[in-house]
């Protein structure tokens, strides 16, 4: 199989510090956090704004890379699936996508809502949500 190497561009600042309280959906209870980029990143920033929609892309490094199935949301009760067919964050490559909503944009950090990453997650990429009548940027 071929490899390549990511590289993190920044990193999520949140309260949330441990993988079992973190809420799974954003839905569920997540906080606002940040996204502080790397100073290298601030041009790629340029044009993201308050009232934004974006998916950030995360390497869940707390993550388990060996699972292959699991029941669904940790419900013992519920039949074992693979993960590809779950939003488990244990699975060969664990990317995180979490489509977020922009509060504020200062620098090279960005504010979000609801975004259910644990603090100090490296963020790999960040792409706009395109609605139908916009068309891409």
């Amino acid at each position: 199989m071929a490899s390549f190497e990511l590289r993190a561009i920044g990193r999520v600042e949140s309260p949330l510090t441990d993988l079992e309280s973190a809420p799974r959906q954003p839905d569920e209870g997540a906080p606002p956090a940040s996204l502080v980029f790397e100073p290298a990143m601030l041009e790629a920033l340029r044009n993201l704004q308050p009232g934004d929609e974006v998916i950030v892309i995360t390497w869940l490094d707390h993550a388990r890379r060996d699972v292959l199935s699991v029941h669904p949301r940790g419900d013992t009760s519920r039949e074992m699936e693979g993960v590809f067919s779950t939003r488990s964050p244990h699975r060969p490559n664990p990317i995180g996508l979490h489509r977020v909503e922009i509060t504020a944009v200062e620098g090279s950090r960005v504010h979000v809502r609801a975004l259910e990453a644990l603090n100090g997650t490296p963020i790999v990429d960040v792409k706009p949500v395109l609605n139908e009548d916009v068309g891409e940027r």
